[in-house]
């Protein structure tokens, strides 16, 4: 998997959806993928750079972790994916923590100016979302409305796994998210 045309067309489409905040501000329900449903997430090694602000900044962060990545010869394992610490709503946005992540097998030898963890073993509720990724969002509503309807409580951190290459989407349409909200059960 060549990581930096990857990162061109990835940062292309985050920043070139124009309604990125109406996206954020989507009716609950509203997926533009599969209905949300669970499932048990394994874990996972992975490589990361840290991202502090605006989550809608997170394509700066990718590209600092795919150049990263580039420079120490290191081979993904799977899909990139983003893990989303603190809610926007409740947390300022100067302050909100998020980590632009590629998953591995193992321990790089060498990490240069990536940080390294293990994403642990943990239920999440998922759904796929289609499009572009300023659109990710209109997932969550749903996701957390299914939640609440079984009595299970959301976690952090959440996390977007962008499941297609956008150099093989010919279009934002083609592109595909799964976000995965973790759980425990009782409802807060």
């Amino acid at each position: 998997m060549r990581i930096l045309p990857t990162l061109a067309l990835a940062l292309a489409a985050c920043s070139s959806v124009p309604d990125a905040d109406r996206a954020l501000q989507s009716p609950a329900g509203e997926t533009g993928g599969s209905e949300p449903n669970w499932k048990e997430r394994l874990a996972a090694p992975y490589v990361y750079v840290e991202h502090r602000g605006d989550y809608r900044r997170l394509g700066d962060s990718m590209r600092a972790l795919f150049a990263a990545a580039e420079e120490l010869g290191l081979d993904p394992s799977g899909a990139p994916f983003a893990l989303f610490f603190d809610d926007p709503g409740a947390v300022p946005v100067d302050e909100l923590r998020a980590r632009a992540c590629l998953p591995v097998t193992e321990r790089p030898a060498r990490l240069g100016h990536l940080e390294y963890d293990v994403l642990p073993r943990a239920m999440v509720a998922y759904a796929r979302v289609h499009g572009a990724y300023p659109d990710v969002p209109r997932s969550y509503p749903a996701i957390f409305a299914y939640l609440r309807g079984l009595g299970w409580s959301p976690t952090a951190p959440i996390r977007e796994v962008y499941l297609v290459n956008p150099v093989e989407a010919a279009s934002h349409d083609d592109l595909v998210t799964e976000v995965q909200v973790p759980w425990i059960a009782g409802a807060r």
